[in-house]
């Protein structure tokens, strides 16, 4: 079974109003997992193509072995860039991405380099690309359940490359720290 139907997610009642709609009108289901020490941590080197949005769900869940034989658990990835970012969207329809580099270029356009940005010895991308990785984020966490991540139907994982190169000239590869955190075994 999925999310909600799985051994991996517990509904907790608070106040005996689990389930049932609050003042704001939305039904409250709260979800706990006890995380255990044991973690798994890896190195990723991601290339991307080029400047966009680009998506690598089956690259990070693959990047530790781990994944497969958890039963539930919290994936954490963490890119160690400052001009890329990393971020959860819908994952269906190819569009969503180059709408989203559009989107972020509008928000922080590169003319803004010469207008009133001063760092700006690297490039004309390169402090939008700062500005744009901090909205964006630097990480991303996600669960993991019966050796899956959990996203749901129309969601994955993106790399999000601000930069036409990936700074100082060395091309697109971004390291993505990723750590795995298996969920403790309910106590009997």
């Amino acid at each position: 079974g999925g999310p909600g139907g799985s051994a991996c997610f517990e509904k907790l009642a608070l106040g005996g109003r689990a389930g049932k709609a609050g003042s704001s009108g939305l039904n409250l289901v709260v979800t706990l997992t006890e995380l255990e020490s044991a973690q798994a941590t890896r190195k990723v080197t991601l290339k991307a193509p080029r400047r966009g949005c680009h998506l690598v769900t089956d690259e990070v869940a693959g990047a530790v072995d781990t994944v497969s034989s958890c039963s539930a658990g919290l994936l954490n990835l963490a890119i160690r860039h400052t001009s890329a970012s990393l971020t959860v969207n819908e994952n269906a329809d190819p569009t969503v991405r180059t709408d989203m580099e559009a989107a972020l270029n509008r928000i922080v356009p590169e003319k803004w380099n010469q207008e009133f940005f001063e760092h700006t010895m690297e490039g004309p991308d390169d402090m939008p690309a700062h500005v744009k990785s901090t909205l964006i984020g630097a990480s991303v966490t996600v669960p993991v359940c019966e050796g899956r991540i959990a996203l749901g139907t129309w969601q994955g994982v993106y790399l999000c490359e601000h930069r036409d190169v990936g700074g100082w000239g060395s091309g697109h590869e971004r390291e993505v720290i990723v750590t795995l955190r298996p969920s403790r075994s309910a106590p009997s």
